[in-house]
């Protein structure tokens, strides 16, 4: 069973079809830049250009870089235009798409859902917390393989900041960190604090970052949980989408 997923970021619109057999893609991904501003139709317009790629007909799934109610509505837009707010973006993307069947996710949760049913989550009890980094820091909460939507963590207070202001991949890029700075520093302080808040059993980093682990992944001490990465990387955004798609 193939259905069509489309990941939305901030730097970046991917998508291709999926086989949710597999989970994984069912061709090689096509990425447009995100414009800027970041505007609905601008957004949407980039999403038409990565369906109208493969010339895909059937449902697709979508997911967006903020808190998404009912399948439809956007609530925050922390890294694309405010003009986000309260739009229908199922509606929007849809009459885009020449009338296809859209459902929109939370991109986090999208990822998160991806990796427990395929990834480093499967068959993990007890509290799964997924994390994204990228241009900001995406998150997915999971007691007992049950997801808590939209949770937003990356948007904790931490140090007097946003903490995706802090420890996103593109704060290091921003601010020139080294790996192992941005690891020991940044990413191991934000974790510190999501696991005094959350007792986690174990954390998932997923995003870009998660294909360069090897990196940054040895240099985060002191945290109680077990770290892993994801193993969709940042394919797990489109496949979520999809798996949601498939759903409704």
């Amino acid at each position: 069973m193939q259905i069509f997923g489309v990941d939305i970021g901030g730097s970046g619109i991917k998508g291709a079809p999926v086989d949710l057999d597999k989970g994984d893609l069912a061709q090689e991904r096509h990425k447009v830049l995100t414009p800027h501003p970041a505007t609905p139709d601008g957004v949407a317009d980039g999403v038409r250009q990565v369906v109208d790629h493969f010339g895909w007909t059937g449902p697709v799934g979508v997911t967006f870089p903020g808190v998404v109610t009912d399948g439809a509505m956007i609530r925050t837009a922390a890294n694309v235009d405010d003009s986000w707010i309260d739009t229908d973006a199922r509606a929007l993307l849809g009459e885009r798409l020449g009338g296809l069947p859209v459902t929109v996710v939370n991109d986090a949760d999208a990822a998160g859902v991806a990796e427990m049913h395929f990834g480093a989550g499967r068959g993990r009890r007890g509290t799964v917390i997924v994390l994204t980094f990228g241009t900001g820091i995406g998150s997915a909460v999971f007691t007992d393989g049950v997801l808590v939507p939209n949770t937003e963590l990356g948007h904790l207070e931490l140090d007097g900041h946003d903490a995706e202001k802090r420890a996103s991949s593109k704060a290091r890029e921003d601010h020139e960190m080294t790996w192992e700075h941005w690891a020991a520093h940044r990413v191991r302080r934000y974790l510190a604090h999501v696991e005094m808040l959350f007792s986690p059993d174990l954390f998932i980093i997923g995003g870009g970052v998660s294909r360069k682990s090897h990196k940054f992944l040895p240099h985060i001490e002191g945290i109680k949980a077990e770290i892993v990465p994801a193993q969709l990387q940042n394919n797990a955004g489109i496949v979520g989408a999809a798996m949601r798609a498939a759903g409704h």
